[in-house]
């Protein structure tokens, strides 16, 4: 069992936990994610690490309401535990590979809509531990759907927040803040998008356009987490992928949004889902090459 050390609501629909877990405090990485599951008969839910005390021994997860299991979830309080709780899961970001030295030479600018707050915010506190500066810009609909907003000032360098309708913030669209920062002479190498897919979509189309190479990640298309249920495959480039076992991040400017939307919408129900697999064939899921399948 894991026991939820903190159980807090950071905004409508939006909730954070810390949950002990020492063995996945250990060895998480920024980019990364777990699997929850409240009980014997409860869903496995794939969700991004927010946060992590080794010393602690807990891990922070953040997440939004949009299902029956998700809605009971949120119902947990400190004291509560989940059944398992498993990870990490997934590739750590590829930065966590590099030299610090000649990453310190590198500008990152990091964008996150809504809830990829939270995934964004691991990685920036991890270059801020490094001792090296990144830019940071958080969108949201309004003020009230803003999180974390201190805890992501303390490890940015620059941080600008934008809301739809100007409550918090610019006025506006993150891509909107993108397009100032450069135009204002600001040099970027790399940004790192993670938000709601049209969000991501929009930011690359971009960046591409701006010539900065974009990372993103695409847990928003993972739901069995394991690479068995095939509503995380993605085409990216020629290629056939899995977010969950290949990913979750991918450059962004190899992707085919449209397509991952489009799935996403029809995954949601059987009919869909049969299409998807009669369409996809062997690729639909087991194509990856870590799972069995239908066998």
């Amino acid at each position: 069992m894991f026991p939820i050390v903190k159980a807090e609501k950071l905004a409508d629909k939006i909730y954070l936990m810390d949950v002990k877990a020492p063995r996945v405090a250990k060895a998480c990485q920024p980019g990364e994610f777990v699997i929850v599951k409240m009980d014997e008969k409860g869903e496995r839910i794939p969700l991004t690490i927010c946060d992590f005390n080794r010393e602690r021994g807990t891990v922070t997860i953040v997440f939004q309401t949009v299902g029956a299991s998700t809605l009971k979830m949120a119902d947990l309080k400190e004291g509560d535990v989940f059944q398992d709780f498993v990870g990490p899961l997934g590739n750590a970001s590829d930065f966590v590979k590099e030299d610090i030295e000649e990453l310190k030479k590198k500008k990152y600018l990091f964008v996150a809509g809504g809830v990829g707050t939270a995934p964004v915010y691991p990685q920036v506190k991890w270059f801020h531990e490094n001792g090296i500066q990144a830019d940071v810009i958080m969108g949201a609909k309004n003020k009230e759907l803003v999180i974390l907003e201190d805890m992501m000032r303390e490890v940015a360098g620059n941080l600008y927040v934008t809301t739809d309708d100007g409550s918090n913030g610019r006025k506006g669209m993150v891509t909107d803040v993108v397009k100032e920062l450069v135009a204002a002479g600001n040099h970027y190498d790399v940004c790192v998008a993670i938000g709601p897919m049209i969000m991501m979509k929009f930011v690359c189309l971009l960046t591409k356009e701006l010539g900065i190479p974009t990372i993103v990640s695409m847990n928003p298309v993972m739901v069995d987490g394991t690479g068995m249920c095939g509503a995380c495959r993605l085409t990216v480039g020629d290629k056939v992928k899995f977010a969950c076992v290949d990913g979750p991040e991918f450059d962004g400017h190899l992707i085919n949004f449209d397509e991952a939307m489009k799935r996403q919408q029809m995954y949601k129900t059987e009919e869909g889902r049969a299409m998807l697999k009669a369409q996809e064939g062997e690729t639909h899921h087991g194509g990856c090459g870590h799972c069995g399948g239908d066998k």
